[in-house]
């Protein structure tokens, strides 16, 4: 929980500032949730920090129904601790070239998102909406992100037909899905096979994780005990929730967990 917690305060430390600092002061965008409140920031001159407050709100209600309380829960921690810290970091810019500003401020939002969704939460905005398009589809949250993302920068060019600054808003978003990637890892697979005594409550609390579970009988080497050993494809970003559940269940059992190449067949949902 600590560690949870302090992560997810410097996640939205990292994006307050990257927007008052590197992107707002020269009226680039970071594109969807967040680029949208600075559109409309831009144009009525109310405070983006709020604004972005404000449209994350439906969003979260209805990552709270597909993702769960945990996810979201530390999701709106961190648009509320993005939202005060935009009010106290002040908006100035931190280098006075474009390109700088793009590139360093993809870094910092990037880092601060990636470092958000390591910790099985995000930052809210797209990023919960491209989580739940990854737990359905076996995409890369980084790039999934930045194709919404250059959905809203393509139409900031269209309606002010300024495609300097879109443009620089459009690599400053694509370095911050790099970074996403780097850090994030969804799209790593991993298999853990879990011997264990209690092998039929945790096979129900590993449900909800919606990947496949095989039930294997096993007989240890040196005791000559049965047990049941519970096999599961999942991917580094539900590594820690997979632990946690484990730790929760049966605390003595005995895991392994090795990268998996590749898989064939159904992955999304449980087909055991």
């Amino acid at each position: 929980m600590t560690r949870t917690a302090i992560s997810m305060l410097l996640s939205a430390l990292l994006i307050a500032f990257g927007f008052n600092q590197l992107l707002i002061p020269h009226q680039m965008i970071s594109g969807g949730v967040s680029g949208i409140t600075m559109i409309l920031g831009y144009a009525t001159g109310l405070n983006i920090g709020w604004l972005y407050f404000i449209l994350n709100v439906p969003i979260l209600v209805w990552g709270w129904r597909v993702l769960g309380v945990r996810f979201v829960g530390w999701s709106m921690f961190s648009v509320i601790i993005t939202t005060i810290a935009m009010q106290l970091i002040p908006v100035r810019p931190l280098v006075s070239d474009l390109t700088l500003g793009a590139v360093f401020g993809g870094v910092v939002v990037g880092f601060g998102s990636g470092l958000s969704l390591r910790e099985g939460s995000s930052t809210g905005g797209f990023d919960i909406v491209a989580t739940i398009l990854t737990r359905k589809y076996n995409l890369s949250v980084g790039m999934l992100i930045f194709v919404m993302n250059g959905t809203v920068i393509a139409a900031l060019g269209f309606l002010t037909r300024n495609w300097d600054i879109a443009l620089y808003s459009l690599l400053s978003i694509f370095t911050a899905g790099k970074i996403i990637d780097l850090i994030h890892v969804q799209q790593v697979k991993i298999t853990a096979f879990i011997v264990t005594s209690e092998a039929e409550p945790l096979r129900l609390a590993l449900l909800p994780l919606h990947r496949g579970i095989t039930v294997i009988r096993t007989r240890g080497g040196y005791t000559d005990t049965e047990y049941d050993m519970l096999m599961t494809v999942t991917t580094r970003f539900e590594l820690n929730q997979l632990r946690k559940i484990i730790a929760s269940i049966d605390p003595k059992a005995f895991v392994n967990i090795v990268e998996t190449v590749g898989i064939m067949g159904d992955f999304r949902q449980p087909t055991h």
